[in-house]
């Protein structure tokens, strides 16, 4: 490892590197969130605001932070959260984090909208698979993606139900970064700038949406992956085809996007293996909860009949100690992976979780617990004793 990536002490440090090698409008991309941004930024807040009450005189000498995540040991609680077209911002970045994610024997989740195809992932970063998938209105090339993600042995499934329409990303319309893309005197002042990731990016080629070519209503360049959102999506996508779906995957099927409780329930009843609390990082609906304060409540309806994870806003190894003092099973990572691998590829990635791994024990150990197993609520402050 690096010299200079040694010094990226946080995700924080891994994140301002990403923005000062990345045009703006490419930053934004991955940074931004919806409108206003208020629910991306409270993701965030809500795990400040949660405040932690070591236990004492317990031996901490050895950690184990090992878990497990959708039937399977994990060695750590998480999992990489499904993040798309991250060659944009590092040449083959998707297969960076999931060749991280082996090295940490986590289960990688990759997106529909990847820039690397579910068999390249497969052949060139071997460990846990799953496979994230938006449900396109072109019923016949979905099914399609379903059966390759089968043939290449993905253990799992995961539906994302909060995409009926694209999030209204201001940040994107702002930069110029419109669809169908067009190159204004912003767009070229903004990428000249950055040199390093432009020359690149200009011998290799723009990189393509692997998983959706052949898809008749979106260009598979990655320049199209914003019309992509709210027109390739099918808005009528209900209950009774996720039954469907239910009965035609013969495995693991995660839902992600889920912040009712009442739909919580539902989906035990109708046969998932997990549920994601998650509003999609903040990118769809602002305004909406935070997924650390809808949390409870919903692991409270599932009543421990499936196991309930959360993405959005983790950012620190005391993170997934919150999450799993308020009830969850494990975590998502997201932007934590994403701004590793924009920031320095390979090496980034994999220090993204380096980073994670030894907070998430140096919190375990300075809070008194040695394994998973003994967090729990009464680690966390009463919210009026939170300040």
């Amino acid at each position: 490892m690096s010299t200079t990536i040694k010094r990226f002490y946080s995700i924080a440090d891994l994140r301002s590197h990403a923005k000062k090698r990345l045009p703006k409008a490419i930053f934004d991309f991955f940074d931004g969130g919806a409108e206003d941004e208020l629910t991306l930024h409270r993701n965030v807040q809500a795990f400040q605001d949660k405040r932690l009450i070591p236990k004492i005189l317990n031996d901490v000498s050895s950690i184990n932070h090992s878990g497990m995540m959708l039937g399977g040991l994990s060695s750590l609680p998480c999992a990489i959260a499904p993040t798309g077209a991250v060659a944009f911002g590092w040449p083959k970045g998707d297969i960076a984090i999931a060749k991280a994610a082996a090295a940490f024997n986590i289960p990688y989740c990759l997106s529909t909208t990847a820039t690397a195809s579910i068999e390249q992932i497969a052949r060139e970063a071997p460990g846990r698979h799953w496979f994230q998938a938006y449900v396109l209105k072109d019923q016949v090339f979905f099914d399609q993606l379903l059966q390759r993600a089968h043939d290449a042995d993905y253990e799992a499934l995961m539906i994302t139900v909060d995409l009926p329409v694209g999030g209204k990303r201001e940040r994107d319309s702002r930069n110029d970064f419109k669809i169908p893309f067009h190159f204004s005197l912003r767009n070229l002042v903004d990428f000249s700038s950055r040199p390093l990731w432009a020359l690149p990016m200009l011998f290799r080629g723009i990189p393509k949406l692997e998983n959706l070519i052949g898809l008749e209503t979106v260009n598979s360049s990655i320049q199209n992956l914003g019309s992509s959102v709210g027109k390739n999506y099918d808005p009528s996508f209900d209950w009774e085809r996720l039954a469907r779906i239910r009965d035609r995957w013969s495995r693991k099927l995660i839902i992600k996007g889920v912040l009712n409780p009442e739909d919580a329930q539902r989906l035990v009843q109708l046969g998932c293996d997990a549920i994601v609390v998650s509003n999609h990082g903040g990118r769809q609906l602002d305004g909406a909860i935070a997924t650390l304060d809808a949390l409870p409540e919903v692991v409270q309806a599932v009543n421990q009949a499936v196991p309930v994870y959360i993405d959005g806003g983790v950012r620190r190894g005391s993170d997934i100690v919150k999450a799993l003092a308020s009830g969850a099973n494990g975590v998502l990572i997201g932007r934590a992976t994403l701004y590793g691998a924009i920031a320095a590829g390979d090496q980034g990635a994999h220090h993204a979780l380096a980073i994670l791994q030894d907070e998430l024990k140096r919190t375990m150990q300075l809070c008194g617990v040695s394994q998973l197993e003994d967090i729990d609520q009464t680690m966390l402050a009463r919210p009026h004793s939170s300040s």
